[in-house]
């Protein structure tokens, strides 16, 4: 083991934080705690180098990284700590074996979690010969290769049906094929809002996921972020309604505007700062309604009507009154089972996907610790 005080240079006298209404836009990045934040006109860096979060970085994560790697000319602020590995040290090495450290015990500040310099050179990496290193890392480049790219074939698939969506029924702003439209309440049989308290969530997983707006993303219900109650917490939480197969949840808060449909097999309840809305089938196909809700003339009429000064929201009220182009109900159709080929496809990658990241994820345990 070796502590980077001793295998690194740490740059940090050199950094130089500029508020954004001083900076100067040009070609190079200007990089913070956990990337870019703009591009700047000049630099004061030029290499490669690893930046290490000092203070706003994603600590306790298992999935962001504290660290990533930069190369060539950049500007670095004074939220970044800035590596320089020395010769014994490979750069890519360095990343890898930092990006998910464990500095709970290193970090300090109540409430702004911060990684100050004397932690840092502290922090104790394993050093193999220089060859070894480079054979790790490249191990690690085409693992986290694979993983980059199978995320983008998924990204693609989105893609896909925001075009076919396109294709089908134009663009909703325009409404070009003069489809009818209807408002949301006129649509749904029904719109209810979550309780309005904060679920009592369970320490452990249990039949009854609660859903809040973190676990809508992109379209699909994001279970790595997912909330449990117990079923005297869920059966209190559904006793406006109970979540349906079909049924479809809408983000009004925070991340407002997103939705998706919740799936078969599971005992749903609404968390906080979410809708559902269940649609009258005999007008309106569910998968059809979700990418219309997620379209950006849906989208667009929520902005109009939010009413947070810092957090976005949407009310419900609102909501209903959205306005939604409602084709024929066998054109929805023709629509729906296109997506659901896409779904069934895309879900084979993302199990490709989840097995690629189990994989790499024992790598850097088999390496790091």
């Amino acid at each position: 083991m070796a502590s980077i005080g001793d295998i690194c240079e740490i740059l940090d006298s050199q950094r130089k934080p500029v508020t954004a209404s001083y900076r100067k836009s040009g070609i190079y990045p200007y990089y913070g705690a956990n990337g870019i934040q703009d591009f700047v006109d000049s630099y004061i860096f030029d290499g490669e180098f690893v930046l290490l979060a000092e203070d706003g970085g994603n600590f306790g994560s298992k999935e962001k990284p504290i660290a990533y790697r930069v190369s060539g000319k950049c500007w670095v602020n004074n939220h970044a700590h800035v590596l320089k590995p020395k010769g014994m040290l490979n750069v890519d090495y360095l990343c890898y074996a930092i990006m998910f450290y464990d500095v709970s015990d290193l970090i300090s500040g109540t409430t702004r979690a911060k990684l100050n310099q004397s932690a840092v050179r502290n922090m104790q990496i394993p050093l193999p010969p220089l060859e070894t290193q480079k054979k790790i890392a490249d191990v690690l480049d085409k693992a986290k290769n694979l993983i980059d790219l199978r995320k983008k074939q998924i990204e693609k698939m989105d893609l896909l049906i925001k075009s076919k969506f396109i294709e089908m029924f134009g663009d909703p702003v325009t409404n070009p094929k003069r489809w009818r439209e209807g408002y949301i309440e006129n649509i749904c049989d029904a719109i209810v809002d979550c309780p309005h308290s904060t679920p009592l969530h369970s320490e452990i997983i249990t039949p009854y996921p609660s859903v809040r707006t973190s676990e809508i993303k992109n379209g699909a219900i994001e279970w790595s972020s997912m909330k449990y109650v117990s079923k005297d917490e869920y059966l209190k939480r559904i006793k406006r309604i109970t979540p349906q197969p079909g049924d479809i949840i809408y983000g009004r808060e925070g991340t407002y505007g997103d939705a998706a449909i919740l799936p078969d097999g599971h005992n749903f309840c609404l968390g906080q700062r979410v809708i559902l809305l269940r649609v009258n089938k005999e007008i309106c196909n569910s998968i059809y309604f979700s990418s219309a809700l997620r379209s950006d003339y849906v989208y667009s009429q929520a902005k109009l009507k939010n009413v947070g000064a810092t957090v976005g929201h949407v009310n419900v009220k609102d909501i209903k009154q959205f306005i939604v182009p409602l084709p024929p109900l066998s054109i929805q159709n023709q629509f729906a089972s296109f997506v659901e080929l896409i779904e069934k496809q895309k879900n084979l990658f993302q199990q490709a996907l989840d097995k690629m990241e189990i994989s790499y994820k024992s790598l850097m345990q088999e390496y790091f610790g």
